[in-house]
């Protein structure tokens, strides 16, 4: 399943390892394709790496500096202009206490903040906004994480006398607005190292080049920013290569050590050190967004991140471990009616999962969208809808006319990717049914008419469907075949047709998990987009259940998220090893063997290394069987061409009927996996059958017609997965009992 590595870079990679025999580190590399040797050393070892340098911004930073200068010089007032997501959020402190080095301490009343308001403003720049700062004598505003397209917005402060500076990494205009200056990593070339950064490291850049441009005036160095950009970093999801990851790596070491109250305070709530990504990702991202949620006034956030007053920040962090748990609770929810609505798509066709639902919070269907596209494997929209926008007059450049969407239904949505597919591509494509929308490759948010709703889910599944196609074509044409194609594509659990599985970074056993895996494998981090923390197959495994429980908030009151607690065991380690199911109770783990992929974590408050539960895959037939229960026995598949003549007798018996079967009861009817019976319903299609996902399982009809050639490409595809789990895949026959019911009333092909 994973490549051979050669020596020589095992031994290369072994000077990092303490001289481990182990090879884990240097399979997950090679998976990765980081396998020339000389970019190792910077790569584990931040000193050794080049960043860019901020004077790559060229022209664009000179204006910026002088204007900055000036401000400072004239003590005219300055306002940063934020966002009210994470990455707006640390920009803002980044600025706020970066700029606040330039500025005596008796004129910090000359430096001031704006984060718009959650229910009532969108993301950008707003002209109601621009009044409010104008009237209490802004003469400069600096945007962070925001601002490149807000080009009515900008003519609106020239109007009121207020000068703008523009640090963001969103949508490029077409032309550059008329700022001041305008910093934005996306004029570099998609190679360029600096390509990447995200809002909060634009912001760092700009007060890293004052520091060179002003050298008298700070007292404090500023690498002690680092930590908040670190968290801006890790909780956008932007690429975590090159610079990203440069500054991720020194941002951490910073966070470990950091003097900011709000920031100890938080890693004491969720018990963790700091010294880790997953810090941010797993504790104080959530914390921080949750707290978005609840507060209208995101600002506070910025007080949280930059004061000094201890008694201030004890009661900020009470609110944001409170607001915490209740997210938790929400999550949870969301997550369970987003399944519920799903089970009525038709996935077999469903490229992009897009759904809506006037009930969903907007503050947290980011982190739903990201936990379904990965379970989906598609990437997924998430809409809030029945939002107007306000009746205000929206100064629109040039036109001077009101805004086309004023007085119209929205529906606001957070969007995340799956695999390699650039999202931000794929919704930019779609402009004109936009609203708003701002984003990057794995993540967006967006805004559109609720009426065209139907209309962008249509497109945008079409584009990807066709995308798709091209894709696999290419690769049968250069692959050898289509058989060739699909043996290779099966056996890596890796894409048929656009991603449906999970990417597997190592296979390891039970009695391999531990201590030493765990710190060979912490060498990759900083992990997040662009470099994820490992995913580890386990072969046939069991689950000993521990204990569920709900969780609880700081005032001892129980919350409904539920966490479980197990022993994972196999041939190699009976006693078993423990781990955690976010989300699920005891009852959810499988009672039989299966394989299991997992995360390899550290538990803080234990002091232990645990696993958490990923995903259960179907079980390998050529796997070694632990004890299984006495009442247990196989399942014989039956060759590929019989099991096609019973997917078709099932068909039109269903069709004739009206009558509905669960997936599982397909899957044991049949011995298919969850790839195989896709491909198989998907095969049927082209034969004139309809396939209907319901929400009591799958139905099928028959047209009676054929409009267009069968696709005898489709079916192959369907044969090719079949005869690859041949050999792979058992299901115990005590699960066939009730798919047995259903031979009584199919009607086989004649």
């Amino acid at each position: 399943m994973l490549e051979d590595i050669p020596d020589y870079f095992l031994s290369e990679v072994q000077k990092y390892t303490s001289k481990s025999p182990k090879t884990y580190l240097a399979k997950v590399l090679w998976q990765r394709g980081i396998r020339e040797t000389q970019l190792l050393k910077a790569f584990f070892q931040p000193d050794f790496y080049q960043p860019g340098s901020f004077r790559e911004f060229g022209a664009e930073l000179d204006f910026a500096l002088n204007r900055i200068k000036q401000a400072i010089a004239k003590s005219e007032k300055i306002t940063i202009w934020g966002d009210f997501e994470i990455d707006g959020i640390t920009s803002t402190a980044v600025l706020w206490s970066g700029l606040q080095e330039f500025l005596p301490a008796d004129k910090y009343y000359h430096l001031d903040y704006y984060i718009p308001n959650r229910l009532t403003e969108s993301h950008g720049l707003n002209c109601a906004g621009i009044t409010k700062l104008a009237s209490r004598g802004t003469k400069l505003i600096i945007t962070c994480d925001t601002g490149s397209t807000s080009i009515a917005e900008i003519a609106h402060a020239h109007e009121l006398g207020l000068e703008v500076i523009i640090t963001d990494h969103h949508t490029l205009p077409k032309q550059r607005p008329p700022v001041v200056a305008i910093l934005n990593p996306l004029y570099f070339p998609r190679n360029h190292q600096l390509a990447n950064l995200s809002g909060v490291a634009v912001a760092y850049k700009l007060i890293e080049a004052l520091y060179e441009f002003l050298p008298e005036l700070p007292q404090k160095p500023v690498t002690d920013l680092l930590d908040l950009v670190a968290i801006g970093l890790v909780s956008n999801l932007v690429q975590l290569t090159g610079d990203c990851r440069y500054l991720a790596q020194l941002g951490i070491k910073h966070l470990a050590q950091t003097p900011r109250l709000g920031l100890q305070e938080l890693l004491k709530s969720c018990q963790k050190s700091g010294d880790r990504p997953t810090d941010i990702g797993f504790g104080i991202a959530p914390r921080l967004n949750a707290i978005i949620w609840v507060h209208e006034d995101a600002g506070v956030l910025v007080e949280f991140l930059t004061s000094t007053n201890q008694e201030r920040v004890n009661t900020l962090a009470e609110q944001v471990e409170l607001a915490n748990t209740r997210r938790k609770a929400l999550e949870k929810d969301t997550l369970a009616l987003v399944k519920k609505k799903i089970n009525y798509l038709d996935l077999s066709t469903t490229r992009v999962i897009v759904l809506a639902d006037s009930q969903w919070q907007v503050g947290i269907l980011g982190l739903v969208a990201g936990k379904i596209a990965e379970e989906y494997s598609r990437p997924t929209i998430l809409f809030h809808t029945e939002e107007l926008i306000p009746q205000e007059v929206e100064e629109v450049i040039e036109t001077s006319a009101r805004s086309p969407f004023e007085g119209i239904a929205l529906a606001r949505g957070s969007a995340r990717s799956f695999g390699d597919i650039d999202l931000y591509e794929l919704v930019a494509s779609q402009a004109q049914l936009l609203h708003n929308f701002g984003g990057h490759p794995f993540a967006a948010e967006l805004s559109l008419p609720v009426d065209s709703l139907p209309l962008f889910t249509e497109v945008i599944n079409q584009q990807l469907r066709q995308k798709s196609a091209i894709n696999l074509n290419h690769q049968l044409q250069n692959q050898g075949g289509l058989r060739e194609l699909n043996r290779r594509v099966v056996s890596n659990y890796s894409q048929i047709i656009d991603s449906e599985s999970s990417q597997i970074d190592l296979i390891v056993t039970v009695a391999e998990l531990g201590l030493e895996l765990y710190q060979e494998l912490k060498l990759l981090e900083p992990c997040g987009m662009g470099n994820p923390s490992p995913k580890l197959l386990i072969k046939s495994c069991q689950f000993k259940p521990i204990k569920s429980a709900n969780i609880s908030d700081i005032k001892g009151k129980k919350v409904s998220y539920l966490k479980t607690e197990f022993d994972i065991c196999d041939r190699s380690e009976e006693s078993g090893f423990p781990g955690v199911w976010w989300g699920h109770s005891k009852d959810d783990l499988p009672k039989g063997v299966v394989d299991a992929i997992v995360k390899l974590d550290y538990n803080n408050d234990r002091k232990r290394t645990q696993v958490e539960l990923i995903t259960l895959l179907p079980l390998p037939k050529n796997s070694p069987l632990p004890s299984l229960p006495p009442s247990t026995s196989l399942y014989l598949p039956l060759p590929p061409i019989e099991t096609w003549k019973q997917l078709l007798g099932i068909a039109k018996y269903l069709s004739r009927t009206g009558g509905v079967v669960t997936i599982e009861k397909l899957q044991r009817k049949l011995g298919l996996g969850n790839q195989s019976l896709v491909l198989g319903l998907t095969a049927i299609t082209t034969l004139g059958f309809e396939v209907n996902y319901l929400e009591r399982g799958v139905g099928i009809s028959h047209s009676y017609s054929i409009t267009a050639p069968i696709n005898s490409q489709t079916i192959n595809i369907f044969f090719a997965a079949m005869e690859e789990e041949q050999f792979r895949y058992s299901i115990p026959q005590s699960l066939n009992s009730e798919a047995n019911n259903l031979d009584r009333n199919v009607t086989m092909l004649n």
